[in-house]
């Protein structure tokens, strides 16, 4: 995973906690699920890429 996709996931999923606190805040129930949906979106991004990178650590082990 590069360094750019590293850090749009980690914004995505800093950004998804901030709108979650604010719909705490406010009481605004869309909000909270929008932001808990970022964060979800985001984390799940970063567990594919580290899937796709223990893949390749695999592969360049056996060669």
């Amino acid at each position: 995973m590069s360094f750019t996709d590293k850090a749009k996931n980690k914004a995505q999923e800093l950004t998804g906690a901030a709108k979650e606190r604010i719909g705490d805040v406010t009481d605004n129930e869309r909000m909270r699920a929008e932001g808990a949906t970022e964060q979800s979106e985001a984390r799940a991004r970063q567990a594919g890429e580290h899937v796709k990178d223990a893949g390749r650590d695999v592969r360049d082990a056996m060669r």
